[in-house]
């Protein structure tokens, strides 16, 4: 699943860019990691565990869920599915080019 994940994540490389900052998404109860860096050119899109500007904790099942527009971002922060750590508006930024 983490593969397909990272194929749809490159296959948006082009959108993220606008995010012009870097997010690490911590997956599941194993911790996988899948880091977009919107800062590189072209944007990197990696399982490096590197610094950046916003953490988000989400099963991979829902980061699916979210990137195929089932899942609102909102409700999925407010029923606890997804947690932030760093900056909000960073998150908040993604969350829109995810749902494009």
């Amino acid at each position: 699943m983490v593969d397909d994940i990272l194929r749809e994540m490159r296959t948006r490389s082009t959108t993220l860019r606008s995010l012009n900052a870097s997010v690490r998404f911590v997956l599941g109860k194993d911790g996988q990691i899948i880091r977009v860096d919107a800062r590189a050119n072209p944007v990197s899109i990696s399982q490096d565990d590197a610094e950046s500007d916003c953490t988000i904790r989400i099963s991979p099942e829902n980061l699916v869920k979210l990137m195929d527009g089932r899942l609102n971002p909102m409700l999925a922060f407010t029923m606890g599915k997804l947690k932030v750590e760093g900056s909000m508006g960073i998150a908040m930024k993604l969350a829109q080019l995810l749902d494009e």
